[in-house]
């Protein structure tokens, strides 16, 4: 419809060339359809800029519907989005700022993003930070993710944070080797961390990421929700940053 309302101006030069009676276009003759095409297609031509004003609405309007979509899907799942009672919480945790990323280690954009997300929360001192395991790229990620979940069930916060540091830049594959080594450079009690990687908990934990990541079509990493909108991919610094400033002046 509105590419139509772009194109009046056009549509109505074409009709100065029909006769009145030709007005309604379903009953155009096949000559008069050639004619009306041809001025259609003059008008096009010779004002370009008219497309591309008409594709920029449409990628607004696209933009504006696929955000509110994302916001009616999660109004009903705001304790599981911010409240799930597992996920490790960082930042303020009184901020008036939440920001919740779904990440896989494996991921080289969630690796990009990390230390921005980082200066991003330390800067603003301001900001919750949620982080969801949501391993989507193998075997390797997994694994990431079970030994980041065990870490914080035998030694609490501090230590998933230092984990989830070294995993992010991990090189190599990720196997029982490798998480060991680990788990010594990381001071932790190695045999407990490795073991706890199969507990129940664990396995409810990441079944419980998917089955969220499910409900919000939620595909890929990272994946951010910021103050309830839903910032699907990389965001640089910079942008993230007149993002968290929009929030609050919308709050």
């Amino acid at each position: 419809m509105f590419l139509r309302h772009l194109l009046a101006p056009a549509l109505a030069v074409a009709a100065l060339a029909l006769p009145a009676s030709a007005l309604d276009l379903k009953d155009l003759s096949e000559a008069e359809r050639t004619a009306f095409r041809a001025e259609v297609r003059a008008y096009l031509l010779d004002n370009p800029e008219v497309l591309m004003e008409a594709i920029g609405i449409l990628e607004q309007r696209q933009a504006a519907e696929q955000a509110q979509a994302e916001q009616q899907m999660m109004s009903g799942l705001q304790d599981e989005i911010y409240n799930d009672g597992w996920s490790w919480e960082g930042g303020n945790p009184d901020g008036d700022i939440t920001l919740v990323e779904f990440v896989d280690y494996r991921c080289g954009y969630c690796r990009k993003a990390h230390d921005e997300v980082a200066e991003l929360v330390s800067s603003d001192g301001n900001i919750r930070l949620i982080m969801k395991e949501f391993p989507i790229l193998g075997e390797d990620s997994l694994m990431a993710s079970r030994f980041a979940i065990a870490t914080r069930m035998i030694h609490g916060n501090d230590a998933y944070k230092r984990a989830h540091d070294r995993l992010i830049t991990m090189t190599g594959g990720v196997n029982d080797a490798a998480l060991s080594r680990l788990a010594r450079d990381l001071d932790l009690d190695q045999e407990a961390v490795m073991a706890a990687m199969n507990d129940d908990k664990v396995v409810e934990e990441l079944r419980g990421n998917r089955e969220l990541a499910q409900k919000l079509e939620i595909s890929g990493t990272p994946t951010f929700i910021l103050q309830g909108d839903m910032l699907r991919g990389y965001v640089p610094l910079a942008q993230m940053r007149d993002l968290v400033a929009q929030a609050r002046t919308a709050d």
